[in-house]
């Protein structure tokens, strides 16, 4: 039996809109690390958290008080969401700490290696079973890595190194929310914005630079550009499965050189370039390999009550 052609076209006009909004939502990440990396050359990285997520959590409120307090209150795990927002914190602080000093496109380069530790990560940690196939896609994904990283002992700078620390503790926030998904969005998404309130407000006595009135609409910019792009992010996997849409998020490298080149003059080198085009393949690997392994085992049967 064939499909029908309404019941077509309706499943590739999803498809097409979910990838839509995945396309926007990588654009928006991207242009929130350009403007956040403009930012952060004027501001201390926590002061630049503690204003940006303020502002956002206070354009979330509508959302966390139509949630209600038992959202939070009956969140499973706790132990372990504290965890992920001390993860989640340390991983944006690095990163905008290393955008600081690095071009755009290789801190990005950095994270995109995220997916792929993650892979690696799961078997130690969510006793996942990972075949030969992609644990050497992992390996192809570290050279990449090493590519980006540019193979001599004076390539290894403190920002270098400070964003690949900040790509691993991004796997291990993946992993840990892969864990709490049982969690309502809006609490995962509160209590990671209050994480990083926290953060920032830890830094405080240590450097604050009043921002100017004009830099604070580029604050609630970024702000705005957050919370939108997480939008994009939901519709875009109610729209269309995982399977179709995830894949477009490598897009984000584009964005990052785009962003990098025309804001601050900053073009990629070739092991940028190089290093990148791995990692990517890699992933993108590891990501269809897992979906034919997925269709491959059987689904456990319910048991008769």
């Amino acid at each position: 039996m064939t499909a029908s052609p309404t019941f077509t076209a309706v499943g590739r006009s999803s498809a097409l809109a979910g990838i839509g909004f995945m396309l926007v939502a990588v654009f928006l990440f991207g242009l929130n690390s350009g403007v956040g990396k403009w930012l952060v050359a004027k501001y201390p990285v926590g002061e630049f958290m503690l204003i940006r997520s303020t502002l956002t959590l206070i354009l979330l409120s509508p959302f966390i008080w139509y949630a209600g307090r038992a959202a939070f209150a009956n969140a499973p795990r706790p132990g372990l969401q504290l965890l992920r927002i001390v993860f989640s914190s340390a991983e944006v602080a690095m990163f905008f700490w290393a955008v600081s000093y690095l071009p755009l496109a290789d801190t990005t380069t950095f994270y995109l290696a995220g997916p792929i530790y993650v892979t690696a990560l799961s078997v130690l940690l969510l006793r996942e079973r990972v075949g030969w196939r992609r644990w050497t896609a992992v390996l192809i994904g570290f050279v990449g890595v090493v590519i980006a990283l540019r193979p001599s002992s004076s390539s290894f700078t403190l920002p270098a190194l400070i964003a690949l620390s900040g790509s691993v503790i991004y796997a291990l926030v993946m992993i840990t929310t892969r864990a709490l998904r049982e969690t309502n969005d809006i609490t995962l998404m509160t209590t990671y914005f209050i994480g990083a309130v926290a953060f920032g407000a830890a830094t405080v006595p240590f450097g604050w630079v009043t921002p100017a009135p004009r830099d604070i609409l580029f604050f609630c910019g970024v702000a705005c550009a957050n919370i939108l792009a997480q939008f994009c992010v939901i519709r875009s996997l109610k729209r269309a499965s995982a399977s179709v849409v995830v894949p477009y998020q490598y897009t984000l490298i584009i964005w990052s050189v785009v962003f990098g080149w025309q804001m601050f003059g900053e073009l990629p080198d070739a092991y940028t370039i190089g290093g990148a085009a791995i990692i990517v393949a890699a992933g993108l690997y590891i990501f269809w390999r897992e979906r034919v392994v997925a269709r491959q085992t059987p689904a456990v049967p319910a048991e008769l009550p």
